[in-house]
């Protein structure tokens, strides 16, 4: 294996959540429905809405990255949902398969032998795909980390955990 294949396998894994770090499907198992709109004490947002805020943030670097024409949503109150808002089951469902899409969408584009991760993205040449993957790895990582801590206080894990 040279550099790097061991480049586009570690962003892989960096985006998996695998290794040392939580996947999303690690931190959404066996979440119940009746929690998902829970604020738990001084948090300003629910469970739902941090899924969705993962969502929407990948969503956007994933069409960052494959389309010169995208326009990202007005930073920050365009990566999360209203404060106000609350999901149904099926809304929440929605969000973490809408995520799970597209970091497959994302791992393709690491996995691809013919995207150069190195070079200039050509629309936006101050990024490289790398460093947009390294970022949305990093973000994603702390936020799932977050809301396996949000279950912690809440008691939604289940036993065992």
């Amino acid at each position: 294996m040279d550099a790097l294949d061991a480049l586009r396998e570690q962003l892989v894994i960096g985006l998996s959540g695998t290794d040392a770090h939580m996947s999303l499907e690690q931190a959404v198992a066996e979440f119940p429905d009746e929690a998902i709109n829970e604020r738990p004490p001084n948090v300003g947002y629910t469970s739902w809405h941090l899924v969705e805020h993962l969502r929407i943030t990948q969503w956007d670097i994933l069409e960052y990255i494959r389309d010169p024409a995208h326009v990202s949503p007005p930073w920050p109150v365009g990566y999360w949902p209203d404060p106000s808002a609350v999901a149904t089951p099926a809304q929440f469902r929605a969000s973490v398969e809408g995520f799970l899409a597209d970091r497959r969408a994302l791992e393709a584009i690491a996995r691809d032998p013919d995207v150069d991760l190195l070079a200039p993205i050509p629309h936006a040449p101050v990024h490289t795909i790398a460093r947009e993957l390294i970022v949305l790895a990093n973000h994603n990582s702390y936020h799932l980390g977050e809301l396996a801590g949000l279950r912690q206080v809440m008691g939604t894990w289940g036993p065992g955990h």
